[in-house]
């Protein structure tokens, strides 16, 4: 069975039979309904697209044969829950499309993805893209996926999404088993749709303030990486040693003097009037008396604000009088111990924004204030004006609730009203003195009517204050005026001023005045980014790596690394993990000194997460081979290497994406890897390939014992003969070969000369130092021991291919083998019967963790393999414990013998090994040397 989005195929079930039931009367099991297995966050490029989604893995059971055209009234009852489902295209493109499926037929996984989908938009999601898959070797399973904005909104959303599409069907269908899916709690209020409050109130919690949103916007827009930190409005831009960091409209160049500064309004108002700038006369006073006497001395209409206030805290405008001035002293000193009495400026409200010493944009704000009808009292216009849906809490939406306190009380009375009063038809109500946008005002653009004087006045306001985004509070009759010419002046500098009255006023011109920080950041030219380059394939992944980076750091850049033995940052591991995924990379990402970037991609977190990064410079697919099948719906070498084509896909158009020419299963993906193909091989140079090189394509080969890159037609360059090559032992090692052209390649496309490389690689070799646990030669007395973590086929035949070159040298080959339980018993089969035609001494032990089989389980499949392969049994051991199993092959090695252990524990294994060479030399030189006797002598 298979669909294309939720398009049922003709013949993809037997629709007359599978409903020849009588749903009302049928019997089915506790599972009969939906369940979900698992869940997934991609926020990189990931086997089933490009867009960061989220994936639901859901199983139909006996909803497998029960379409939405064959269960009665669903269609209807689920349209008139989500009446937005009309605006859904579906794979149609047309508004109505998805209605049309879900009544033609359509199965109940992509239902579940479009009503997602519309509970995200119905809670304010902007993205609306999605997807159905069905998933190949698992009948019945479906894969539900859908683009996010928030992740964890996402997933709340699929989960109303199933308990909504299950609450529609009849018992027993109607069972649903969530999983670890988290499902949102159900709510009094939430009508037919249980789970849709709190699914409100996630996104309304998580959803970035407007100053923020418009810098992640603008900041994508300009296809700067943004990483979203989790702390509130705290965003990192970039990568590396060119990122850069933002808290709302704060910056990481902002000077902390330069807040503190304007956060001191006495101060500020000092630095502007000794900077020649208009400021109105005040005082600042600690106790109500001394508020009075400064009043006085004023003379006329004052303002009382606090020192160190913000969002209109506070603020009381226009006092006259010493009652007046009391009731404004007792408002502001609730918000600060020092309060400020300063003259009033007549005039209109205006916030000029200055970024970067540049006048971006301004507006007029006005107080909160509503409009009498005749009808409604005060309260109920409030009510009504709260209605507006651009009106939210705090500074989410576009405007602020208004709200009613005892400052509003006082400006009702002055207006002679009360809250109960019904005003006239026609006639404006202040609620509020001060303009505040958190108080419930509103802004209108005046940008294009400033006065050129003033925008100069502006502009040098922000610089004697310091701040590279300042919001400047003027008060003026017209700015359209000179302010010195019209009795304006400038009240205040604010550090870390909102965006929101620019970006949505409430009348006038929109303006994007988070451009202009995202170019103050990143100037023109400059770059947010810094070279990333992934390596995947099945096996060589790591080693391709730490070439990679050794060319890189051999010429001066320092590199951040991600690799199964840890994560590195100039060479020093940080963290011994298994460090593949995106997770580990975004460590690599995240530190500001690293300059280049080299990952080991491995299918895992492909399939869990997808690539850390949405573009790479360079993708490198070194091969594809039988491992890991049958885990996590990959069942074939085709699946396998189309999860691993998302390195190469995932190339930008001016990068390069390496391919193995010598591997069947890769060659094909050159037609959707992304930037320029770069080939690798160790056979001579085919027709093909020529012409591949005449189409401007370049191709690393070994030539004549020599490693070369073919730069297009005409240009060869020689690196080095492959017997300068260590890590390549004189060339049997072949596949280090192969690593080495892949590493070449990658270098050279990032600028790297032919002679650096040839210089580096002729420097790196197999060592643990240099590469842990990847052919690790250790010359032991009277023996020689490997240390390689080889553990499928394809990497087991690779090394019996070197240690064939060997065994002339050596007696007999040991070797300590396992592979992980969580593989098919056909390929742990395969390695025990290529152990059999390898080693003369076989000891199997087993891993740790086991991986989903009992003990003994994996040891019996190898020993039946390297029976198969003519293994006898006295050649065979088993030792399931793996510092054991090591210490039997070391202490049953002769002289000339060659041990090869192929570990789990890397370091630990390569520990033991030393210091059981160490104890051997000291047994060799005490038996050379004999302590001298102490018995007496005897006549």
């Amino acid at each position: 069975m298979w669909l294309d989005g939720g398009r049922v195929k003709p013949g993809a079930v037997p629709r007359a039979a599978a409903h020849d039931v009588d749903m009302q009367h049928s019997t089915h099991s506790a599972r009969s309904g939906m369940r979900v297995l698992e869940t997934a966050v991609y926020r990189g490029p990931h086997p089933y697209g490009s867009r960061p989604m989220v994936r639901v893995r859901i199983a139909l059971g006996e909803l497998e044969q029960w379409p939405s055209d064959r269960l009665p009234g669903f269609a209807e009852r689920l349209s008139e829950l989500l009446p937005g489902l009309a605006t859904h295209g579906c794979s149609l493109g047309r508004p109505g499309g998805f209605l049309e499926r879900l009544t033609d037929g359509t199965w109940l996984g992509h239902v579940v993805e479009h009503a997602a989908i519309e509970l995200r938009r119905m809670v304010g999601a902007r993205v609306t893209r999605g997807k159905t898959r069905s998933v190949r070797g698992e009948p019945g399973v479906y894969d539900a996926l859908f683009a996010y904005e928030d992740a964890e909104v996402g997933l709340a959303a699929g989960a109303v999404a199933l308990r909504l599409v299950s609450s529609l069907l009849p018992d027993p269908l109607s069972r649903f088993d969530a999983g670890r899916l988290r499902m949102p709690e159900a709510a009094p209020d939430d009508g037919p749709i249980p789970g849709l409050t709190a699914l409100r109130t996630l996104a309304a919690g998580r959803r970035l303030g407007p100053t923020t949103a418009s810098l992640v916007d603008a900041a994508r827009r300009r296809g700067i990486p943004v990483h979203l930190t989790g702390d509130g409005s705290l965003v990192r831009l970039g990568y590396g040693v060119n990122q850069r960091w933002v808290r709302a409209s704060m910056t990481d160049a902002t000077s902390h003097l330069a807040v503190q500064l304007a956060g001191d309004k006495q101060r500020t108002r000092r630095a502007l009037a000794a900077a020649g700038l208009p400021v109105p006369a005040g005082e600042v006073v600690a106790n109500v008396e001394d508020a009075i006497a400064a009043a006085e001395r004023i003379g006329g209409a004052v303002v009382l604000k606090p020192l160190d206030g913000n969002h209109g805290r506070g603020v009381s405008v226009g006092l006259f009088g010493d009652e007046e001035v009391r009731r404004g002293f007792d408002l502001a000193s609730r918000h600060a111990r020092r309060v400020i009495v300063e003259r009033f400026v007549a005039g209109r409200d205006y916030r000029a924004l200055v970024v970067g010493g540049r006048l971006v944009a301004v507006a007029e704000r006005r107080p909160a204030r509503v409009l009498g009808d005749g009808v409604h009292t005060i309260d109920q216009l409030v009510e009504i004006a709260n209605a507006d849906p651009r009106r939210g809490e705090g500074h989410a939406l576009a405007l602020t609730r208004i709200r009613l306190d005892e400052e509003s009380d006082l400006v009702l009375a002055t207006q002679g009203l009360e809250r109960a009063s019904i005003p006239p038809a026609g006639s404006v109500v202040l609620l509020h003195r001060t303009a505040n946008l958190s108080t419930g005002g509103d802004a209108i653009d005046r940008t294009d009517e400033v006065h050129p004087r003033n925008v100069v006045v502006f502009e040098r306001a922000a610089r004697a204050i310091g701040l590279d985004i300042a919001g400047i509070d003027i008060m003026c009759p017209d700015l359209s005026q000179p302010l010195d010419e019209v009795g304006g002046a400038i009240l205040e500098v604010n550090a870390a001023p909102g965006f929101r009255m620019h970006l949505t006023p409430s009348g006038g011109t929109p303006r994007d005045v988070a451009r202009p920080v995202i170019d103050m950041l990143y100037p023109r030219g400059t770059s947010s980014l810094i070279p990333v380059i992934g390596v995947t394939g099945t096996n060589g992944k790591s080693t391709s790596v730490r070439m990679i980076a050794h060319i890189f750091a051999s010429s001066g850049k320092h590199v951040g690394m991600t690799t199964t033995s840890g994560i590195y940052i100039d060479g020093e591991r940080i963290a011994k993990v298994d460090a593949s995924g995106p997770r580990s990379a975004h460590r690599v990402l995240d530190d500001p000194a690293v300059e280049v970037a080299v990952l080991e991609v491995a299918r895992g977190g492909l399939l869990r997460e997808g690539l850390a990064v949405p573009r790479l410079d360079v993708g490198v697919l070194l091969n594809v081979s039988a491992d890991h099948l049958g885990i996590g719906g990959v069942h074939t070498l085709k699946q396998l290497a189309r999860v691993k084509s998302v390195v190469v896909r995932a190339v930008r158009r001016d990068g390069l994406s390496v391919l193995n020419a010598d591997d069947p299963l890769v060659v094909p993906l050159a037609e959707v890897a992304g930037g320029r193909i770069g080939w690798v091989t160790l056979s001579p140079l085919s027709p093909w390939l020529l012409g591949r090189l005449q189409q401007g394509e370049l191709v690393a080969a070994l030539e004549g014992g020599t490693l070369v890159i073919h730069d297009g037609p005409g240009r060869r360059h020689e690196l080095m003969p492959v017997s300068q090559l260590p890590a390549a032992l004189g060339g049997v090692a072949a596949f280090n070969v192969q690593n080495a052209l892949a590493a070449a390649a990658a270098a050279f496309a990032r600028g790297i000369p032919p002679s650096h490389i040839a210089d580096a690689l002729g420097s790196f070799d197999s060592s643990f130092a240099q590469n842990p646990g990847r052919l690790n030669i250790t010359r032991a007395p009277g023996f020689t021991t490997i240390v390689d973590y080889g553990h499928n086929p394809a990497a087991l035949t690779a090394l019996g291919e070197t240690l064939a070159a060997m065994r002339d040298d050596h007696e007999r080959l040991i070797g300590v083998v396992s592979t992980p339980g969580d593989r098919r018993d056909e390929d742990i089969l395969e390695v025990g019967r290529i152990a059999a035609g390898i080693f003369d001494v076989l000891i199997f032990r087993e891993r740790p963790d086991g991986r989903g089989r009992a003990a003994g389980g994996v040891v019996a499949l190898l020993q039946e393999g390297a029976r198969a392969g003519g293994a006898p049994d006295d050649a065979i051991h088993i030792m399931l414990d793996e510092h054991a199993a090591m210490e039997l092959a070391l202490r049953a090695a002769c002289e000339r013998d060659l041990v090869v252990l192929l570990p789990t524990d890397v370091d630990g294994t390569w520990q033991q090994v030393q210091e059981f060479a160490q104890d051997r030399a000291a047994a060799r030189m005490a038996e050379a040397d004999p302590p001298a006797s102490t018995e007496p002598a005897h006549a």
